[in-house]
């Protein structure tokens, strides 16, 4: 017997944070009833439906991707544009952990495994996220002292665990930051630069966790290994 919510995730309709709230607002039901108690646990045999379609567990499929710019961060865009998902050969419903804009490169990692998922952007699990900034302008020590004490965007305080110049260009005025963070707000590098009056002409995320780039090319994507999808569990272990 399983929780509800964990088998709704394994079938890769959605996270199980998301199942839950699926779950409370009635639109889950076993054997044809209506469940919205978050404890219910159901078996192999029972029939489970989400928005009145049957799931059923799907092989778990993880990428890696290192995301171009113009690609839209979704499974599917109103606008027919360029999704992450069409960069990736499957049949999988895979879908993005978290999200990166539409002009930001770099790390991105999908699934259709809910709970890794959920492990990866868990506010408790403080997954690191690593960016290399390309800024307007020279970055002072005072910006830097600012950021690192922490700064407001939409309303709550954010502080990176580090934030370093790593390169200056005085003849084109800009420079490279690296910086990173835990939180994944949207837009958040951009706004946390924007707090300090510095603006973000490009932006790239080079690590999640332990997940780096490599010599994966801009639009190109590996599968993960056993051992790396063990590792991220082992993150929800560490921080149970």
């Amino acid at each position: 017997m399983e929780r509800l919510q964990k088998v709704i995730a394994s079938s890769g309709v959605c996270s199980r944070r998301k199942a839950e709230e699926l779950i409370i607002s009635g639109k889950v039901k076993v054997n044809g009833n209506v469940i919205t108690e978050l404890g219910t646990k159901v078996s192999s045999s029972d029939e489970v439906m989400v928005n009145n379609i049957i799931i059923s567990k799907e092989t778990k499929e993880y990428y890696l991707l290192n995301k171009p710019r113009g690609v839209i961060t979704s499974t599917s865009d109103d606008k027919n544009r360029k999704t992450v998902v069409d960069l990736i050969d499957t049949n999988a419903r895979i879908y993005p952990v978290g999200r990166l804009d539409y002009d930001t490169t770099g790390v991105l990692l999908l699934t259709n495994d809910g709970e890794f998922s959920n492990i990866l952007m868990s506010p408790k699990n403080k997954v690191e996220k690593l960016y290399i900034t390309k800024l307007k302008g020279i970055i002072t020590g005072d910006a830097i002292n600012k950021l690192k004490s922490g700064v407001v965007i939409d309303g709550i305080k954010v502080k990176p665990v580090r934030v370093k110049l790593k390169k200056v260009n005085k003849d084109s005025n800009t420079c490279i930051v690296e910086i990173i963070i835990t939180e994944g707000k949207n837009h958040q590098v951009k706004k946390m630069f924007n707090e300090v009056s510095y603006e973000v002409l490009k932006l790239k995320r080079e690590k999640v966790a332990f997940f780096e780039l490599g010599n994966l090319a801009s639009g190109r994507y590996r599968k993960l290994t056993t051992k790396e999808v063990a590792r991220v569990y082992g993150i929800k272990k560490t921080n149970d």
